[in-house]
């Protein structure tokens, strides 16, 4: 499945919303091999582990979606881009800009735990699955 494919899909799964700024993030949980196609095998694969994989599983694939540039890391700035992307499909109106660099600055603090300006998927996940509310809430979005 081609990008354009995959962004016809999300329009019809989210007809009154605008994806428009979502698709490409959704897009990288399925292209395991980054080679810009999503085949069979990685949609099924995703969709299996998104439906009845452990916390954990779920949570590494999840990790893709916020690691924008596919380095193993998010940033800070890739962890504002999301908030402000996932902000759009909540609200139509444009979204108050402190409120967004709020949220994904208590979350990035949240999960970063030793302090290096990057967090990994092992952050990632422990901060999710902890009582962190603002890691938890993006990622139960």
């Amino acid at each position: 499945m081609k990008p354009k494919d995959f962004r016809e899909i999300m329009s019809s799964a989210l007809p009154k919303k605008d994806a428009s700024k979502m698709e490409k993030h959704v897009f990288r949980i399925y292209d395991t091999n980054n080679d810009g196609y999503v085949d069979f095998v990685e949609f099924m694969v995703v969709f299996f582990i998104l439906s009845d994989g452990s916390s954990e599983d779920v949570l590494s694939k999840i990790f893709r979606l916020f690691d924008v540039n596919s380095d193993g890391t998010i940033t800070k700035e890739e962890l504002t881009r999301l908030v402000k992307d996932m902000y759009g499909l909540l609200k139509k109106d444009d979204p108050n800009v402190n409120a967004i660099d709020f949220i994904a600055k208590s979350a990035f603090n949240e999960m970063d735990s030793v302090m290096d300006a990057k967090v990994t998927t092992a952050e990632f996940i422990t901060a999710c699955m902890g009582e962190e509310g603002f890691s938890k809430m993006l990622a139960n979005k």
